[in-house]
């Protein structure tokens, strides 16, 4: 990492665990450009470390990250469009990673904060913790994956309801759906996810790799042309006049009056 120390992300070494926590707890750990970078700083700096065996990712304050930051949506089309594809470029070197990750969840993991969990290998979430792609109701789709991971986990029908409903679900039925791995107490999320970080850290790194590596690899097969079609079309709705009325209705704290075009 650079001398400076990031701003919007937390990093601390236990043993042979990396903990990264996104720190920007006022704002629910929104997703914003200058968090994504940090990120991305922290994840390399994991990746580089022989020490570090595999990688735990939580939140800050009441929620592991309530999504995209809305304000990069009120921007131009241009620097809509360069931060979509800044989070494709994070979470794509996240995936990538050699070393496993482990997604802590509480509070709120929606939108991009539930791409983001799902960027990760195993999902741990607190019990009451609510996951979910609300972003039909700003009038614009997922854009970091989040259509073509909910189709290939849950099937057509599921994923169906969950984007174009826009509902929140509890974590509970998270694990019946299979999209977490384990519901466990609030104050127990954490020590769970640890517990299971160092049951992988004493696996073969060079194994771990390789099924990590197998699994990916098959799933981008089947997501390549998916993840390609998902990104245009969030750029072409939110080029929308829907969109900037989702967007300003949520930032007003009102019911958004859609027109359709």
């Amino acid at each position: 990492m650079t001398s400076e120390r990031p701003k919007y992300v937390n990093y601390e070494k236990k043993d042979n665990i990396a903990i990264i926590t996104l720190n920007r707890p006022e704002k629910l750990n929104a997703l914003s450009r200058e968090l994504l970078v940090d990120l991305r700083e922290v994840l390399e700096s994991a990746s580089r470390d022989p020490e570090v065996r595999v990688i735990v990712i939580t939140g800050a304050g009441k929620a592991f990250c309530a999504g995209a930051d809305v304000v990069e949506f009120t921007k131009s089309l241009v620097e809509i469009r360069e931060f979509i594809d800044l989070g494709r470029r994070v979470f794509d070197f996240l995936e990538s990673l050699e070393k496993p990750v482990i997604a802590v969840v509480h509070g709120f993991a929606l939108g991009g904060g539930f791409e983001l969990a799902l960027a990760c290998d195993l999902i741990i979430a607190a019990e009451g913790s609510q996951l979910g792609s609300p972003e039909i109701n700003l009038g614009i789709i997922p854009g970091w994956g989040g259509t073509q991971k909910l189709l290939i986990t849950m099937g057509p029908y599921k994923a169906r309801e969950i984007i174009m409903l826009g509902d929140r679900i509890s974590a509970e039925e998270a694990l019946k759906l299979g999209i977490v791995n384990r519901v466990v107490p609030a104050d127990k999320v954490v020590e769970e996810a640890l517990l299971i970080a160092k049951k992988l850290a004493e696996k073969s790194p060079l194994a771990l790799s390789a099924a990590k590596s197998v699994l990916n690899k098959s799933l981008r097969i089947m997501m390549s042309i998916g993840l390609e079609i998902e990104r245009d079309t969030f750029i072409a709705t939110a080029s929308s006049e829907d969109a900037k009325e989702g967007i300003k209705a949520f930032l007003e704290k009102r019911k958004p009056q859609w027109r359709g075009k």
